[in-house]
């Protein structure tokens, strides 16, 4: 296959696993609802940061070390759950009933919004063991670090392409989601979503 042909695939398959339903898709929806474009934004930022470490890490070879190793494997699996279920839980247990609309707070939000999703992604293995497996399908014979992050860039720009999508969709919405049951019924659904997310990855076995 040539090079072309390999860009061209790589691009379909990873424009479907872009848009399949996860744990990114339901980060940015919650945010963009809850706390604005800004912060929605942002949080996405923080996710295609993690994306381009992990493929930074593949590229250098230390995706590969982390996918050998069950010790390294498990302890940043364990990590990312802790992190998702206190997440969770903190929303459960603290449930707003009106989101901040002022300039101020929507910046701490966005800031706040910009790590979760940098650490939500950077402490997901599943991440670097689908890139390990998944981008040398891509790769010429002798390619190097490269070609490894022009794929990495092509899953973050259609990362980017769908976010944009979901936090342009879900804006007329927002008026809907500042009456007060609403905030407490999204923040909970949403740390309940989080929780569930964390105990997927706390039970989830190497393939």
């Amino acid at each position: 296959m040539d090079h072309a042909a390999l860009l061209t695939a790589f691009t379909l398959a990873a424009a479907l696993l872009t848009v399949t339903p996860g744990l990114d898709t339901a980060l940015v929806l919650r945010t963009s609802l809850a706390d604005g474009r800004a912060s929605a934004a942002l949080a996405g930022a923080g996710i295609c940061i993690g994306l381009l470490a992990w493929g930074l890490a593949v590229a250098i070879g230390l995706g590969a070390l982390m996918a050998a190793s069950a010790l390294a494997y498990d302890v940043l699996r364990w990590c990312g759950a802790a992190y998702l279920i206190w997440l969770g839980v903190a929303l459960i247990a603290r449930p707003r009933s009106a989101f901040a609309l002022g300039s101020a707070p929507v910046r701490s939000a966005g800031a706040r919004w910009l790590r979760v999703g940098l650490f939500s992604n950077l402490l997901n293995p599943k991440i670097g063991v689908f890139y390990v497996s998944f981008l040398p399908q891509f790769t010429p014979q002798g390619a190097g670090l490269p070609w490894t992050m022009m794929l990495a860039v092509i899953h973050i720009v259609l990362t980017v392409a769908w976010f944009a999508l979901l936090i342009f969709a879900t804006q007329p919405l927002r008026a809907l989601f500042q009456r007060p049951n609403v905030v407490r019924w999204l923040d909970r659904a949403t740390g309940g979503a989080f929780i569930a997310f964390g105990a997927g990855l706390a039970l989830a076995r190497r393939a």
